[in-house]
C-alpha cells in the first residue's frame, strides 16, 4: 500500500504539504483533486521518485511497477505502434537479450528467454498495442506512421497508450482526457474501470471521475484529506463539513468576543483580575477554527447581448469541405436566440469544421448560408490560445477591446476570471494552458456575443472554472453550439443534441447515454476491448500506397509548419537577447536615447514577426490535424 506519515513538502518558498497523512490500498481507484497549484502534480512527482519529502515518510512496495504519461514525445521516426510497445520496458529488455542470445547461438538462454516472454504475454503485444491505439482514435493505417507525422495532441495520445500498455501496479494519470474527444473519453473510462492495479487520477471532468473512482483525496490547506465515494459524494460531504465548520467558526467568534470583552473590562480590577487572567489564558490556548470557504475564485456571467435577431443563421443544402474532399453535404440548419445545441459525432466526422463555418472561418462550397447582419459571434477554440500576444498582459488584451473603460472596471472584470492584482499586468508568455484559456474566455465574454461557439472549451480548465463556465452558460440568453468531451457540461447546458455523421448534421433523438449506445451499435472500434472482433486483414501494399499519397499531399503544409517553427524559434531567441540588452540601465540615460529608441523599434519589429510566424505555424498545424483526422476516419 501507499502510506504517507506526517509528510511535508516545500517547493521554493511555497509550502505544499505539512504534517499530512494518507493511506491508499492496492487496487483502489483514487481521484486526486484540489485547486491549481495545491500540490497534486508534486505528489505524483514524489511517487515517481522525482522529488523527496522534506519531512515525514512516504512509502510504497519497492517491487511495484509505476506507470505514468510522459509529457514530452521524442521526434522519433519509429512507427506509432512500435513507440507504444516501448511502454512495456520489460518486453523490450527481454527482446534485446533474446537478440543477443541468438547472435551468440546460446540455445539454453534462447529457450529461457522465450519462456519469460511467454509469461508476460509478449506474443500478443502487437495486438494489445493496436487495440489501445484503436480505442484512442488511431485508424489501423495510421498506426504504421512515424511519430513525427502526428501533431501535439495526437502525440499525447501515443504517450497515454504507452502508459496503458505497461503492466503496472500503480498507474498515475494527470488530466488524461485533455486532447481526447467524447468517444475516446468513453473508451478510456471503460478501460480504467477494468484496470486491476492501483489508480490515482487527476481530472477536472467530474463525470469521468464519478464513473471510475471510489475514493477522493482532496488537497486543501496543506493536508491530504480523504473521502470515501465518488466525486459527487465528495462534494456533498465537503459541503456538509464546510457548513459545520462555518457554524463552529461563528460560535467560536462569539465566544472569543465575549471572553475578550470580559478581559478588557476586568483584567486590571483587583476583584476580577484572577478570572480575567484565566480567560486570557483560555483565549491564548484556543485553537483557531478557520472560516469555511470555497476554493473557487471564479465568478462571471455573460453580459446581455445588445440584440437578439431572429433568426441568427440559416442554411439550405450546404456543402462544406476542403478542395475536392466533401466533409458535410446537404445541410439544413437554423439557429435562433435561445438555441442550446451540443454537437456529437466521431473524431473526424466534421464537428469542428461545422463550428468553423458558423464562425465565418470557412466558406461553403455550395448551398445557401445567411447570417443575420446583427449576429455577433463569440468563438472559443483551443487554437485561439495561440492568437494571444505573448508579450502583452491580460490588461493589454482587454484594453484593445475596451479603450474607454476605466482601469478599475477592467481589473475587477479580469479578477472574476482569476487574474487578480499583479497577475493582470504580467505578460502572457509564461502563462499555463489553463490561464491562457481563461483569458481567451474572458475576451469572448466581454464582447457580448449573441451567438456563442465553443469547441472543447474545458481543455485546461480546472473544476472550479468549469463550474463557473457551466453556471454562466446556463444563464446565457443568446444561441450557443458546443463541442465538448465534458459530459457534465453538455448535460447541464444543452437542450438538444445534433449528430454529425456520414456527411450529415441531423437532430439526435436522445441523451448522452443514448449516444454511447449509438456508438456501440455503429461499430466504434475498441469501445470494449473484451468484445472487440478480430481486425480484418489489410492489404499492406495498399496501406503503404495510401500512406505515401497522404504524405505527398501534406508535404507543402508540413514544410510550411517546419519553416514557421524555425521563424518562431529565431524570433523568440532574438527577443530574449533584446530583453537582456534592455535590462542595462545605462541605456536609459540621456546620451543613449537614440540607441534605446533603436532597440525599442527592433523589439516591436520582432514581436510582429513572432506573431506572424506563430499564426503561420498555427494554421499549418491545424490544417494537418484536420487532414489527419479526415484521413484516419476514411480508413476506419
Amino acid at each position: 500500500m501507499i502510506r504517507a506519515q506526517q509528510i511535508g513538502l516545500q517547493r521554493g518558498t511555497k509550502v505544499l504539504f505539512e504534517s499530512s497523512d494518507l493511506s491508499i490500498h492496492p487496487g483502489q481507484k483514487v481521484g486526486l483533486v484540489g485547486r491549481n497549484g495545491c500540490g497534486k502534480s508534486s505528489l505524483f512527482a514524489l511517487l515517481r521518485s522525482q522529488l523527496q519529502v522534506d519531512a515525514g515518510e512516504l512509502s510504497w512496495p519497492s517491487t511495484w511497477e509505476i506507470a505514468s504519461v510522459a509529457q514530452e514525445t521524442p521526434a522519433s521516426s519509429q512507427s506509432a505502434l512500435d513507440y507504444v510497445i516501448d511502454g512495456d520496458r520489460q518486453y523490450r529488455q527481454l527482446q534485446a537479450k533474446l537478440n543477443k542470445a541468438e547472435l551468440a547461438d546460446d540455445g539454453e538462454q534462447i529457450a529461457r528467454l522465450h519462456g519469460e516472454l511467454d509469461t508476460i504475454q509478449a506474443y500478443s503485444i502487437e495486438s494489445r498495442a493496436g487495440e489501445l491505439l484503436s480505442g484512442l482514435g488511431f485508424a489501423q493505417v495510421s498506426q504504421a506512421y512515424p511519430v513525427t507525422d502526428f501533431s501535439g495532441g495526437w502525440r499525447m495520445r501515443l504517450n497515454l497508450a504507452q502508459a496503458l500498455l505497461c503492466r503496472s501496479d500503480l498507474l498515475l494519470l494527470d488530466e488524461p482526457t485533455n486532447h481526447l474527444d467524447l468517444d475516446t473519453v468513453v473508451w478510456l473510462e471503460q478501460w480504467l474501470r477494468r484496470y486491476e492495479g492501483t489508480l490515482i487520477l487527476i481530472s477536472h471532468d467530474r463525470e469521468f471521475l464519478d464513473n471510475i473512482v471510489t475514493r477522493i483525496v482532496h488537497v486543501d490547506q496543506l493536508r491530504l484529506n480523504t473521502y470515501t465515494g465518488t466525486y459527487s459524494d465528495f462534494e456533498k460531504m465537503r459541503a456538509e463539513k464546510m457548513a459545520q465548520q462555518q457554524a463552529l467558526h461563528e460560535k467560536q467568534v462569539r465566544e472569543r468576543k465575549h471572553m475578550q470583552s470580559f478581559v478588557d473590562r476586568f483584567r486590571y480590577k483587583a476583584s476580577k483580575a484572577k478570572q480575567a487572567q484565566s480567560r486570557l489564558k483560555s483565549l491564548e490556548k484556543m485553537t483557531i477554527i478557520n472560516e469555511a470557504h470555497a476554493d473557487s475564485e471564479f465568478s462571471f456571467s455573460f453580459r446581455e447581448p445588445e440584440a437578439l435577431p431572429l433568426p441568427l443563421v440559416q442554411m439550405e443544402y450546404l456543402r462544406l469541405g476542403y478542395d475536392d474532399k466533401v466533409i458535410l453535404d446537404q445541410i439544413k440548419f437554423n439557429l435562433v436566440p435561445g438555441s442550446r445545441i451540443g454537437l456529437l459525432g466521431r473524431n473526424g466526422a466534421g464537428k469542428s469544421t461545422f463550428i468553423k463555418l458558423l464562425a465565418g472561418e470557412l466558406v461553403p462550397q455550395a448551398g445557401e448560408l445567411e447570417v443575420n447582419k446583427h449576429a455577433k459571434v463569440g468563438y472559443f477554440a483551443q487554437h485561439q490560445l495561440e492568437t494571444l500576444r505573448p508579450q502583452d498582459s491580460p490588461m493589454d488584451h482587454l484594453y484593445r477591446l475596451a479603450p474607454d473603460e476605466t482601469e478599475a472596471t477592467l481589473r475587477n472584470y479580469l479578477g472574476s476570471f482569476g487574474f487578480h492584482g499583479d497577475k493582470a499586468l504580467q505578460i502572457v508568455a509564461p502563462f499555463s494552458g489553463g490561464e491562457k484559456a481563461r483569458l481567451v474566455l474572458a475576451l469572448v465574454v466581454w464582447q457580448r456575443p449573441n451567438l456563442l461557439l465553443m469547441d472543447e472549451p474545458t481543455n485546461h480548465l480546472d473544476l472550479d472554472m468549469r463550474h463557473a463556465l457551466t453556471f454562466a452558460l446556463q444563464n446565457f440568453s443568446g444561441a450557443m453550439v458546443i463541442v465538448s468531451h465534458d459530459r457534465s457540461l453538455l448535460q447541464s447546458t444543452c437542450d438538444e443534441f445534433y449528430l454529425v455523421d456520414n456527411q450529415q448534421v441531423q437532430s439526435f433523438d436522445g441523451d448522452l447515454l443514448d449516444y454511447q449506445r449509438w456508438l456501440s451499435q455503429n461499430n466504434k472500434p475498441a469501445i470494449n476491448s473484451d468484445t472487440t472482433e478480430p481486425k480484418k486483414s489489410v492489404d499492406r501494399k495498399h496501406l503503404k500506397r495510401l500512406e505515401a499519397e497522404f504524405r505527398q499531399q501534406t508535404k507543402p503544409i508540413r514544410a510550411q509548419r517546419s519553416q514557421a517553427e524555425k521563424s518562431v524559434n529565431k524570433a523568440t531567441d532574438e527577443l530574449a537577447k533584446l530583453v537582456d540588452i534592455l535590462g542595462d540601465m545605462s541605456l536609459y540615460e540621456a546620451q543613449n536615447k537614440a540607441k534605446l529608441q533603436a532597440y525599442l523599434a527592433k523589439q516591436i519589429e520582432l514581436k510582429q514577426a513572432l506573431e506572424e510566424a506563430e499564426m503561420l505555424w498555427m494554421e499549418a498545424e491545424e490544417s494537418l490535424e484536420i487532414l489527419q483526422s479526415e484521413f484516419d476516419a476514411q480508413q476506419q
